[in-house]
């Protein structure tokens, strides 16, 4: 009877040493390095974003003041009780401004210029030996009313044409005329003391009256 004996160990057998301690070292070195180099960049780049972000901090800010300052500046300001009452008061007499004048232009007040161009235009009118002795303008000179006297009675046709070319009177037709021969009795002289003659009988006034009236509605107002 036979027995085999293994006397080999594998503990017993030589190692190769893959890792020298040399090669080993330098490995440690370049990973140092290069732990180095990313600890350098990583910081350099977290300096950068520090820089970066304390700026847009500063600007953030500048721009919040400049925001606090236009709405203190331009914040709403209250409302004046007395400015309002002022206002109020002013729209209320434009408005009745603006009423009036609508009466005025549709002329329910009359003649609100004044007759002063009627009478330049009868100045102008005049005529030798005929002269007014009353005038009546009603309203807006829608009515018209000429009272005088004449020499003679031929004067007045040329009277009317003169009034007819005043601008004022344009369009004005007297078309109502009264005329007729006055009597007048002369004067008497008397002595004191004695007694009254008898009375004169009475003569024809060396001059006629008439009176001319202006159709109603045919008188236009007075011109701008």
């Amino acid at each position: 009877m036979s027995q085999q004996i293994n006397l080999f160990n594998p503990r017993f057998s030589k190692q190769k040493n893959y890792f020298s301690a040399a090669a080993l070292a330098a490995a440690l070195g370049v990973v140092l390095l290069v732990s180095l180099s990313l600890g350098v960049a990583a910081k350099l780049r977290v300096g950068r974003l520090e820089q970066e972000a304390a700026q847009v901090q500063a600007e953030h800010a500048k721009r919040e003041a400049r925001k606090a300052s236009a709405a203190a500046e331009f914040a709403p300001r209250q409302r004046s009780a007395t400015l309002q009452q002022e206002l109020d008061q002013a729209d209320s007499e434009n408005r009745a401004l603006r009423a009036v004048s609508v009466i005025l232009d549709k002329g329910e007040f009359g003649n609100t210029r004044g007759y002063s161009s009627y009478f330049r235009a009868f100045a102008r009118s005049r005529v030798n030996g005929l002269w007014l002795t009353g005038v009546q303008i009603t309203g807006a000179g829608n009515e018209i009313g000429l009272q005088g006297r004449a020499l003679q009675a031929s004067l007045l046709p040329g009277y009317l044409s003169g009034l007819a070319r005043e601008p004022v009177l344009k369009g004005t037709t007297f078309g109502h005329l009264e005329m007729n021969q006055p009597k007048a009795v002369p004067a008497q002289p008397g002595m004191a003391g004695t007694a009254a003659p008898a009375a004169a009988p009475a003569v024809e006034a060396p001059f006629v009256e008439f009176s001319l009236q202006a159709m109603p509605g045919t008188a236009k107002p007075e011109a701008p």
